[in-house]
């Protein structure tokens, strides 16, 4: 069975992985006979936002693997430098923590780094010629990586982030609900999920769809 390399950035879509995107994934991986490997860096949130009223926390900290544990159940591993070395593909979910833990998009832009494990696990995969695959706002994380190889992505509609992932480095190209886009010569795979107004079904059909495409590269 291929093995597809989860990379989560905790739980809740304020300040972590989006946990409807995350279990749509993992659903589909399961129903498509591909195993899932969940993994999150050891780090610090750059915040805690109450998911009940929206504001942030003050005082409090939480860990991005202990947060993603969460939704992985406990099956979940550091990430690490060699953690994509064993596995298949790689599928990011997106959620704020996409942009706040993994980078600092949410804070800086088209300005934005990525941490670095993140980027070294990334682009060795990417070097290695496995597909990635990536959802929501996690697209940036991939146009910034690979910029140098202007990947195909998708944000959804047209915009400020998909201006954004333009300057990072990325050719943005919108698309609806369950639409997908595949960027052949790079071996990515990106959908829209949450960043579109969406309910739930939606998001599941979406990562069903991208699943599907990452497989077919496998």
């Amino acid at each position: 069975m291929k093995k597809i390399g989860v990379i989560l950035s905790g739980c809740g879509v304020f300040d972590g992985a989006e946990i409807q995107e995350t279990v749509a994934t993992l659903a589909a991986l399961d129903n498509h006979g591909l195993q899932a490997v969940c993994f999150a860096p050891d780090v610090e949130q750059m915040h805690v936002i109450n998911h009940y009223t929206s504001e942030v926390a003050e005082g409090e900290k939480r860990n991005v693997l202990v947060e993603a544990a969460r939704i992985a159940r406990g099956a979940i591993a550091p990430l690490q430098a060699d953690s994509a070395d064993d596995l298949d593909a790689l599928i990011l979910p997106g959620g704020f923590g996409a942009a706040k833990n993994l980078c600092d998009y949410a804070v800086k832009g088209d300005q934005m780094t990525v941490i670095p494990v993140v980027k070294e696990v990334l682009q060795k995969a990417f070097q290695a010629k496995k597909p990635i695959a990536a959802l929501c706002i996690a697209p940036v994380i991939l146009a910034k990586v690979l910029n140098a190889n202007s990947p195909i992505l998708t944000l959804g509609a047209d915009g400020p982030d998909a201006e954004n992932l333009n300057k990072i480095g990325g050719q943005h190209q919108a698309t609806t609900h369950e639409e997908v886009v595949t960027d052949e010569n790079n071996r990515l795979v990106t959908g829209p999920c949450y960043m579109l107004e969406a309910n739930v079904g939606q998001i599941m059909r979406g990562a069903d769809a991208v699943v599907k495409q990452l497989k077919a590269f496998l």
